[in-house]
């Protein structure tokens, strides 16, 4: 995964105020990263004895501009496997649990954490950041309609949010292929889907099909290709923005920062406004 910087097993130090489940902090290379004891924060409480964590494994991340560790029992083995190898968890309890997908390698089922979720919960993050009463659409504008395709649950609800106070209505979907089967759905009904939706707000990293997939998906269909894409994502620090342009992708915001999102979102929406005028 994108997200996770390096492996490493550094001695941890105690840091006051930090929720229960998070171990303490460690020093990486000259920076202190709040660490977060995984197996506590999901439920499954492994913490060795005060002074035994120099056996656990530090997993150090970075997403949601804001770098943190995950403190695991073991490291097994990092393996690279396709994204269309990677499904949606199952439906039942999928919203209620940390599990944001599923895959398989060499016979053997492997679960992937939402771990944005498992930090949220943990530090009780704020999903309505409340805007100021100018990012407002005009009092004339239409009705309008975005798409949302995020697998993560706190994503949704971030972005949800943010365009709920903006009075525009949502459709969430939590992968790149249920959106692009919804989109041809919509086509294949008749109704034009550069009407239904001014914008498609889109995860880049997630199981089945990625944004980048789904974008040029989208380009390359004469029936979606005026739709306005706009990339979400929490890899801030590796993001290539000559992948944007290289997709089709009309804009790209870095995860979380709910002004900025609304300041796109509104922009792409006035514009809308503008031309059904």
């Amino acid at each position: 995964m994108f997200k996770v910087q390096e492996v490493l097993r550094p001695p941890l130090f105690q840091l006051p105020g930090l929720p229960p489940q998070f171990a303490g902090a460690a020093d990486v290379r000259g920076r202190s990263v709040p660490v977060l004891d995984l197996g506590l924060a999901i439920g499954h409480p492994e913490r060795l004895a005060p002074g035994d964590e120099g056996t656990q494994y530090l997993v150090v991340t970075e997403f949601n501009r804001s770098v943190q560790g995950f403190l695991v029992s073991d490291v097994e083995r990092i393996v690279n496997i396709a994204v269309e190898d990677i499904h949606p968890p199952p439906d039942l309890g999928a919203d209620s649990t940390y599990l944001t997908a599923v895959t398989r390698f060499q016979g053997e089922l492997i679960q992937v954490l939402d771990v944005e979720s498992v930090l949220a919960d943990i530090t009780q993050a704020r999903m309505d950041a409340t805007l100021e009463p100018e990012m407002a659409l005009p009092a004339d504008a239409p009705p309008m309609q975005v798409l949302v395709v995020d697998d993560s649950r706190v994503a949704r609800q971030q972005i949800r949010s943010v365009l709920d106070q903006l009075g525009v209505g949502v459709t969430l979907l939590s992968d790149g292929r249920q959106a692009l089967e919804h989109l041809l759905q919509v086509l294949s009904s008749g109704e034009d889907p550069c009407k239904r939706y001014a914008m498609i707000i889109s995860d880049i990293e997630m199981p089945a099909m990625d944004g980048y997939t789904l974008t040029t998906e989208i380009r390359r269909n004469p029936g979606l290709a005026g739709l306005y894409v706009l990339l979400h994502t929490s890899l801030s620090g590796v993001f290539n923005n000559a992948m944007v342009e290289r997709v089709g992708a009309n804009a790209f915001v870095a995860k979380y920062s709910p002004h900025e999102l609304a300041d796109h979102v509104l922009t792409r929406l006035r514009q809308v406004a503008a031309e059904t005028a």
